[in-house]
């Protein structure tokens, strides 16, 4: 594994683990909310997985997440720098790519999706439609009042790379304010969406996927493991094998032409 770092569009520095290969073949990882390229281990346990099976794999750090330069959270944003990823996967001649997003990142790999550019995608716990989520549940009295005053708020987070996060209002109002016919629709390609069904949360993005199938692809799989929680922890090694299975079959490893 190599530590890279590379620019966005707004000149900010982002900072991703690349695992090579002799593929030109490269599968990019995008983190959840709040979260950073290891995910809590899962991706660093899925891009070695991957990579043993051929891929070149690329996991990176959204702006003002991890070790990327400091920035305020929005949709916007995210999509953004995935979008500079994607040139600088380009800019290396890999000329096959295919995304892997968890939770708030599957959303920006639909979201930054270009038929031109990208092979398949798999998502696990993924936003694919509105949620109107009670954030008082999620974050303080004082940081909604932070966020009420200023129109953002301070979130701290222990034991990461970056223990201090800067949230904008309009990333928690782009959970619910937009519609999953249009997002879903402009996707081309053969998309794997794992769910779990054990805490109220997973039930619910996966009974909103399940909705939103028909609009996907031909050949896109909605999948759910029993008793896997939005972390999928307890449950990696299922993940891993649909997902290694998956690009198996819609994402087969080509070596670079000479």
């Amino acid at each position: 594994m190599e530590r890279v770092s590379f620019a966005n569009s707004r000149n900010l520095r982002l900072i991703g683990n690349y695992y090579s290969s002799e593929s030109n073949s490269i599968i990019i990882m995008c983190h959840g909310f709040r979260n950073d390229k290891s995910s809590n281990g899962r991706f660093d346990r899925f891009a070695r997985t991957l990579n043993d099976q051929g891929y070149s794999v690329l996991a990176f750090d959204f702006s003002g997440c991890g070790e990327s330069d400091d920035d305020s959270l929005s949709l916007y944003k995210f999509v953004d720098d995935l979008k500079a990823v994607i040139h600088f996967v380009k800019s290396m001649n890999y000329c096959k790519i295919a995304l892997f997003g968890h939770s708030l990142g599957s959303r920006v790999c639909l979201e930054a999706f270009n038929k031109q550019h990208i092979s398949t995608i798999v998502m696990t716990g993924a936003g694919t439609g509105p949620v109107a989520y009670n954030w008082y549940e999620h974050f303080s009295k004082a940081q909604m009042k932070e966020l009420q005053e200023t129109g953002y708020f301070t979130h701290y987070k222990e034991g990461c790379i970056r223990n201090k996060m800067v949230i904008e209002r309009q990333m928690l109002l782009d959970f619910e304010q937009f519609e999953q016919q249009p997002l879903l629709s402009r996707i081309t390609v053969p998309v794997l969406l794992i769910h779990g069904d054990d805490d109220d949360e997973e039930k619910m993005l996966s009974e909103i996927s399940k909705s939103g199938l028909r609009w996907l692809p031909k050949g896109s799989q909605l999948r759910v493991i029993e008793g896997a929680s939005h972390s999928f922890m307890g449950h990696l090694d299922i993940v891993e094998q649909l997902a290694v299975n998956w690009f198996a079959k819609h994402f087969p490893i080509n070596n670079y032409e000479t």
